[in-house]
């Protein structure tokens, strides 16, 4: 919202977060009294009020109109509205939003409505890495390394690209107006549960092999499964991989697992016809898109982090060589 500094400086000495006090200087701006109105009567924030909303299981008008009044002052051009009875035009099945679900739900508007995304698509041609995956499997079995995935390949890849761009292994802090690079490397991917979404972590992709990055990968996916995987596997991420491949699907515009900055989504790996050397073959194709927070990085910046990462996953030599 519109404040002078020594507003700012003021909200944050009351410890008031001036995004959610209703302004009435000229042009929308925040003033000193506003501040000051604010931190004596004080207000339920969005987040709480939608907190109390759900928590106590109010449905009655009065509630809502509090809650969307509330939120509508907030939010310029928000305008809340009840939902009609669906019952009246048919028959209807209700299902309480409970335990993952439920946390998906707030994490994933909070990443949408704090965070700028934008996307960034490529495809690596990932042929001779596919076929240097399988002979490996094969030939390891059941010993280490005999679960190896493109996603292991591409979660070091992915580290390699990380230390080279540090924006995007970072977190901003809006309040601070500050970026915070991390200098440790914890890559998340997305697992489906049946029951819903987590995000297992693998830590210290910098200083493990694509071999034990393979067997981390299985061991904790099977954990997440079986509804066994405590939370301590799931804090510390500082880059998400989602990886839809396995379902289907040529590309997915994924939303960045806050408080990261960006997230990579990988889709089906198909086989196209595509140009080499003037000649048309054939050769598998992996779709990769990149969302990303613009408030701390350019498409530029998108650009080359995807391009370095096709470059590495397109030649298998070359991926271990650098990773």
């Amino acid at each position: 919202v519109p404040a002078a500094p020594a507003t700012r400086r003021l909200a944050r000495k009351l410890k008031v977060d001036i995004n959610l006090v209703t302004p009435s200087g000229p042009g929308g701006r925040v003033t000193p009294d506003d501040v000051h109105r604010f931190a004596e009567h004080g207000s339920v924030p969005v987040a709480a009020a939608i907190e109390h909303v759900s928590a106590s299981q109010v449905k009655d008008d009065t509630a809502f109109a509090e809650f969307a009044a509330h939120a509508s002052a907030t939010i310029p051009f928000l305008e809340l509205e009840p939902l009609p009875d669906f019952s009246t035009d048919g028959p209807v099945e209700v299902e309480k939003l409970r335990s993952i679900r439920r946390k998906v739900a707030r994490k994933m508007v909070t990443s949408m409505a704090l965070v700028p995304h934008v996307a960034h698509m490529d495809e690596a041609e990932v042929t001779e890495l596919d076929a240097f995956r399988v002979r490996e499997r094969e030939r390891r079995g059941d010993g280490a390394g005999g679960r190896l995935t493109l996603l292991a390949f591409v979660m070091k890849a992915v580290t390699a690209g990380l230390r080279a761009a540090p924006a995007f292994n970072a977190s901003l802090d809006p309040f601070k107006e500050e970026i915070i690079y991390k200098k440790y490397y914890n890559i998340g991917f997305a697992a489906d549960t049946g029951r819903g979404l987590v995000v297992p972590v693998v830590n210290d992709t910098d200083t493990k092999s694509i071999v034990q990055v393979a067997d981390d990968i299985y061991e904790k996916a099977v954990l997440a499964r079986e509804g066994k995987l405590g939370p301590e596997f799931m804090r510390g991420g500082t880059f998400t991989i989602t990886n839809i491949g396995p379902l289907g699907g040529t590309a997915l515009m994924p939303t960045i697992n806050y408080p990261e900055v960006a997230i990579l989504a990988m889709g089906k790996v198909q086989e196209k016809p595509v140009v080499r050397d003037g000649q048309i073959v054939v050769r598998k194709m992996l779709p990769l898109t990149l969302a990303f927070d613009h408030r701390i990085a350019d498409g530029a910046d998108a650009a080359r982090f995807v391009a370095e990462l096709v470059r590495q996953l397109s030649d298998p030599n070359l991926l271990l060589m650098e990773t």
